[in-house]
C-alpha cells in the first residue's frame, strides 16, 4: 500500500473530522491549539505533503517564499482566502482550496442575530439583567428600532447574502443589494439591484455586509460611505473586520448618526476593539459566524474532501489557485 500522505491540522477541529483525517493521512497536530508564530507555521510546513489551516494561520508572500517544494495543497478550513497570497501560492506550484457552500446558513443566522441584537439593544438589556439592575418600567424604557418592514441593504449578494436575504424576508423586510452584476431572477427573488454602493447604502435602513475581503473592499465602510446611509441606519458586519473602518464607526455610533452596530468580526482578531467595546449601542459576537456543530464538521469534511481528491490525482472541487 502506498503511504500515507502527511498531513499538518494547524487548529484542534472537531472530533469526528480529526478521527477522519487520522484515517486517511500521518497527521501532525496541535494539540494545546495555539496559533502558530510565523517560524512554528514554517517549521511545520517542511514536515508535511498538505496543510489543513484556518483563517488565524497567514500564508503570506514571504512566508510562502520560504516553504518547502515537497508542501504540494494549502486545503483551507473556512470560505475565505484572504490569509493567503494566492498569486504567491500559484507561482509556488501549491493548490489551495476553501469550503464554499456549507456554511451560509450558519452566517446568516448570526447576521440575523447581530441585527436583532444591535436593534433590539439586546446587549444592554441582558447586561442589565444579568447585573440586578433591572428595576424599572416604563413605555419610554430600553425602547428599539423594528426592523419590521425596513429595507435590508446586502453588499456582496453571494451565498451568505443571498441567504440572508431570504431570512430578512421572513422580518417583512425589503431586500436591496449591490453586487458587481446583477444576479438572475431565480437568485435575486424581487431583491432590488443597485450599480453602486451610494444608491444602496441611500436605500439601506440595515446595511449587512457579505463581500470578501480584497484590496478594494477593505475600509469600505469609512466616514464617507457612512454619511452615505440614512440617519439611524444599522450596520451588521459578519464577513471580515477589516472592510470597516473601526475609527470611523466609533464616530459615526457615538454621534447617533448609526443607531447601532451588530459585529461578529473586527480588525483585531482575537481582541476586538476595546472603543467599540465600551458603548452601548453596539451587539458584538467573537467571530462565530459558522460556529454550529453542523456546520464545522462539515466544513472539516470539505477540506479532507479537497485533500482528498489532491491525492487520488483529482482535480480539487472547491480549488482557488
Amino acid at each position: 500500500m502506498p503511504e500515507k500522505p502527511k498531513l499538518l491540522i494547524t487548529r484542534r477541529l472537531r472530533d469526528a473530522v480529526q478521527a477522519r483525517a487520522a484515517r486517511d493521512y500521518h497527521v501532525v497536530t496541535n494539540d494545546d491549539d495555539h496559533v502558530f508564530t510565523r517560524a512554528e507555521l514554517i517549521e511545520k510546513c517542511g514536515q508535511v505533503d498538505a496543510v489543513l489551516p484556518c483563517h488565524s494561520e497567514h500564508f503570506s508572500a514571504d512566508v510562502i517564499a520560504e516553504l518547502p517544494k515537497s508542501l504540494k495543497i494549502i486545503a483551507n478550513h473556512s470560505v475565505g482566502v484572504d490569509h493567503v497570497d494566492l498569486t504567491a501560492a500559484k507561482e509556488a506550484g501549491i493548490v489551495v482550496t476553501n469550503t464554499p457552500d456549507v456554511l451560509s446558513d450558519a452566517t446568516a443566522e448570526i447576521a440575523m442575530l447581530c441585527m436583532l441584537g444591535a436593534s433590539r439593544r439586546g446587549a444592554e438589556g441582558d447586561a442589565m439583567v444579568r447585573a440586578g439592575k433591572w428595576d424599572f418600567w416604563s413605555p419610554a424604557f430600553m425602547v428599539g428600532r423594528q426592523v419590521t418592514g425596513k429595507r435590508f441593504g446586502v453588499l456582496g449578494m453571494g451565498r451568505v447574502g443571498q441567504v440572508a436575504a431570504e431570512r430578512a424576508r421572513g422580518f417583512g423586510m425589503e431586500v436591496h443589494y449591490h453586487n458587481r452584476k446583477p444576479l438572475p431572477d431565480h437568485l435575486a427573488k424581487g431583491a432590488i439591484f443597485h450599480e453602486t454602493i451610494e444608491d444602496l447604502f441611500a436605500h439601506s435602513d440595515v446595511l449587512s455586509l457579505h463581500c470578501p475581503s480584497t484590496p478594494e473592499t477593505k475600509g469600505i465602510i469609512n466616514s464617507k460611505t457612512i454619511a452615505m446611509l440614512p440617519d439611524r441606519a444599522i450596520l451588521v458586519n459578519t464577513a471580515r473586520g477589516n472592510l470597516v473602518d473601526e475609527d470611523a464607526l466609533v464616530s459615526a455610533l457615538e454621534s447617533g448618526k448609526l443607531f447601532a452596530a451588530g459585529l461578529d468580526v473586527f480588525c483585531n482578531e482575537p481582541g476586538g476593539n476595546q472603543r467599540i467595546s465600551a458603548l452601548n449601542n453596539v451587539f458584538l459576537l467573537p467571530h462565530i459566524g459558522s460556529a454550529t456543530e453542523e456546520t464545522r464538521d462539515a466544513m472539516g469534511f470539505r477540506a479532507l474532501d479537497n485533500l482528498d481528491a489532491y491525492f487520488q490525482g483529482k482535480e480539487p472541487g472547491d480549488r482557488v489557485a
